[in-house]
Order: C-alpha cells, then structure tokens, then sequence
C-alpha cells in the first residue's frame, strides 16, 4: 500500500472507498450530456409498470372505439388500424433509439470502470510482488528456510506479465 494514504482512508477504508465510488458516480452522471439526460429519462419511464399499462390501456381503448365496441364514439381508425400501426412503429422507432443512446452510455462508463479496475489490479499486482521481493530478501538476510515453497515464491515474486497472460487467455476462452 502507499505510506501516504489520503486522509480517512486509514481510519475507515470501507467507508472511504465507498465515499470514492459514490463520487466517481456523480461525476459520471453530472457529465452526461442534455442528450443522454432526456434519453434516460426516457428509457427509465418506458420501462415502467405505468408505461406498460398506458400502453395496454391506448391499445385496448382504440381497438375497442374502432371495433364499434363503445357506445356514441365513431370509429377514427377502422380495421385494421392503419393509424394506430404508424403510431406504434414510429413509438417503437424512436424508443429504441433512446434506449441505444442510453446503452452506449452506460457501455463507454462500463469500459472506463474496467480499465480503472485493471489499472487498480495491475498496481495491486506490482505492489504484492515488490512485498514479496522485501519478504523473500528479509528472510534470507534473517537465516529463514523458505526451501519448500522457494517454486511458488520464485514464481509469484516475478513481474507479471499482462500482456502474455491476455494472449493465455484468448487462447484458452471458448469463442462465444
């Protein structure tokens, strides 16, 4: 770990790390563009219970008014409710958009959290190889025998390298 921690994070690092990620949130959502805004609040209502019910409700009211079913209203649409199917393939049309602009958000916030995890792993990763280095150096100076696990000692105190374990992995991962 750093020998200069940021203030409260020794204290309490549970709470500092969430106070960290509660703050890269915000700052996620307050950089979002008006575009994204609209399009989220959007995505967010249609995929409601109260959307769903609006929309079975319009369905059903206009099939019911067109299909001669209610009383003293005249049909505008008869069938097979040629306006009715514009309205809904354009709805559908534009929803869909919203929900893509909406996706390619949370996507690009998705990579950007991956690459930060990656960064975090792979500093983790130099900092517990630099430990393991002190600690293997610190036992030989001190007379330890460390001879039964000298293999995974060698193994784990060498630097790991990240890009032959991708192609490792490419290579062994199943095609999806």
């Amino acid at each position: 770990m750093h020998s200069s921690m940021p203030r409260g994070a020794a204290e309490n690092p549970t709470q500092y790390n969430i106070d960290a990620i509660a703050r890269m949130e915000h700052d996620a959502v307050s950089r979002r563009t008006p575009t994204e805004r609209v399009s989220n609040l959007i995505t967010k209502f249609v995929g409601s219970m109260g959307f769903l019910l609006a929309q079975l409700i319009l369905i059903v009211g206009w099939s019911l008014i067109n299909l001669h079913l209610v009383p003293g209203l005249k049909a505008f649409d008869p069938f097979p409710f040629g306006v009715l199917a514009l309205v809904v393939s354009s709805e559908g049309v534009f929803l869909t958009i919203f929900v893509l602009i909406s996706q390619n958000r949370m996507a690009r916030q998705s990579e950007k959290r991956s690459h930060l995890d990656l960064q975090v792993g792979m500093l983790s990763e130099q900092e517990l190889t630099t430990i393991l280095q002190m600690l293997q150096k610190l036992c030989q100076h001190m007379g330890v025998d460390v001879g039964s696990s000298k293999q995974e000692i060698q193994s784990f105190s060498e630097t790991t390298d990240v890009h032959k374990l991708a192609s490792e992995l490419e290579d062994k991962l199943p095609e999806v």
